[in-house]
């Protein structure tokens, strides 16, 4: 019997693309009520399940966005190029693949599993069975799951590592079709966005400017409260990134996420989430009680932000500003520091600024892509012209508030050479007035703090900063 009679067989959760269905529909079961999120985890975690649960088939997944394995999906054209029968298996649960198949124009049959006892796998194989018969199909698989699929197909073909091939029946074939992008540490760190760790830098200002920062204890719980609160925000990371899964898809560049793009399972980044948060609570409490307050507030007022405030006009920026802030609050709470009204000041009306630099930039890539509606958040393109009058009025405010500062009793008590700070305004107000015109420009990237840490200017002027405080001190 030739190849080109034998069907050949994929699955489609999984396979033919990277994801989960499953999982994924219950992170959006749980986004729309979070109650529901821990009946649906457990009724995951059951080793057989023969219906799917009702909440679940009501729901309606993103499937056009769905992230595919072009190699494989490449490796399948060839092989129906040659004459070959391709058939898409789906496991029972009212998944719509026929749209899926529609938009490949791929497949030539779609068989649907029956609602039983067992596992997914094994329903797949009882299904192939008995359309096929016993060998009387090739299937493509991915994982160990899938060995007992393979036993009862005449050749497996594995998408990954051929050492998955081991252990299958010895009267089936073992071939490989193409290699699986593996999970990496490297994909880890983009998705926990470890660049953005750079934030928590804030944590050690109060100690920098009350000039203790080289005080052993100081330091110590700084590092402690630093590591703290980047595990924390990773973990809000990881879990906001499940969440918006369906609109990270649809943006130019989000879609390319870790999870979005398929490259990490959902699973895996839950379990590393709940892991990074449970140690992220164990050193806060090491840090003291205070800054484990201060910590605890920033989780709550950040589930708060991107579940619903981020979609308030005006107060999802103020919250921008207020989280950046917290981190100042946190470290003066983790290192025994007093904090002082100038700092508060000048650090809510800079972060206020630039939480509508990273607004403006957003909403001003989505009316060039022509999808403004999706990605408004409450805002009108009418809009955007007093987004950017109140970020730049912002910015100079802060800009005030540090000359005020640096007039005060206060700045001329603590620092031996007063007079070279006054070249910190002039630098600070060509930095933010350059962050408003490339804005304007629609060169800003929508994260202003990745942009500061790639732009060479505001490197030079940063280090500037630095050299004017020290020689100041």
């Amino acid at each position: 019997m030739n190849d080109s009679s034998i069907p050949l067989c994929v699955g489609l959760d999984g396979t033919l693309t990277p994801v989960r269905i499953a999982d994924e529909l219950l992170f959006l079961a749980a986004k729309q009520s979070p109650a529901t999120f821990f009946r649906l985890l457990a009724w995951f975690n059951r080793r057989t399940q023969s219906t799917t649960p009702p909440v679940l088939e009501n729901l309606q997944l993103d499937f056009a966005n769905l992230p595919l394995r072009a190699e494989l999906v490449e490796w399948l054209r060839r092989e129906r190029s040659n004459g070959r029968r391709l058939v898409l298996i789906v496991d029972a649960g009212g998944y719509p693949a026929a749209s899926v198949a529609s938009d490949l124009n791929l497949f030539d049959e779609i068989t649907t599993t029956e609602y039983q006892q067992g596992t997914p796998a094994e329903r797949k194989r009882d299904a192939l069975v008995a359309r096929f018969g016993e060998h009387g199909f090739d299937y493509v698989g991915i994982g160990p799951d899938d060995k007992k699929i393979w036993d009862a197909s005449r050749q497996a073909i594995v998408v990954g590592d051929a050492k998955l091939g081991r252990g299958v029946d010895r009267s089936t074939t073992v071939a490989t079709a193409s290699p699986d992008s593996r999970a990496s540490l490297r994909l880890w760190i983009k998705a926990m966005r470890l660049h953005q760790w750079a934030k928590n830098g804030l944590i050690f200002v109060p100690a920098i400017l009350a000039h203790v920062i080289t005080t052993p204890s100081v330091l110590f719980h700084g590092l402690v409260a630093f590591v703290a609160f980047g595990l924390c925000a990773s973990s809000v990371y990881l879990l906001n990134d499940l969440f918006d899964l369906a609109a990270d898809r649809r943006h130019p560049r989000k879609r390319y996420r870790p999870f979005a793009a398929g490259q990490l399972s959902t699973r895996g980044g839950f379990a590393v989430a709940v892991s990074l948060s449970i140690v992220a609570a164990i050193m806060a409490v090491a840090a003291g009680y205070r800054f484990a307050a201060v910590l605890s507030g920033y989780y709550v007022l950040t589930w708060a932000y991107s579940l619903h405030l981020k979609r308030v006009p005006l107060l999802d920026v103020m919250m921008l500003a207020g989280l950046y802030t917290l981190r100042i609050v946190a470290g003066a709470a983790a290192m025994r520091i007093p904090l002082s009204f100038w700092i508060l000041a000048f650090s809510v009306f800079i972060f206020f600024s630039l939480g509508f630099v990273k607004r403006y930039a957003e909403l001003d890539d989505a009316r060039k892509l022509g999808n403004f509606v999706g990605h408004a958040r409450g805002y009108s393109d009418t809009d955007l012209p007093l987004i950017m009058s109140l970020g730049t009025a912002s910015g100079y405010c802060a800009i005030v508030v540090l000359a005020l500062y640096i007039n005060s009793a206060d700045s001329q008590a603590l620092y031996l050479h007063h007079k070279p700070l006054w070249l910190i305004c002039p630098l600070m107000l060509f930095w933010i007035s350059r962050v408003w015109i490339l804005t304007s420009r629609g060169v800003m990237h929508d994260d202003p703090v990745i942009f500061a840490l790639r732009d060479r200017v505001s490197l030079i002027i940063f280090a500037a900063l630095c050299v004017i405080f020290l020689s100041s001190i």
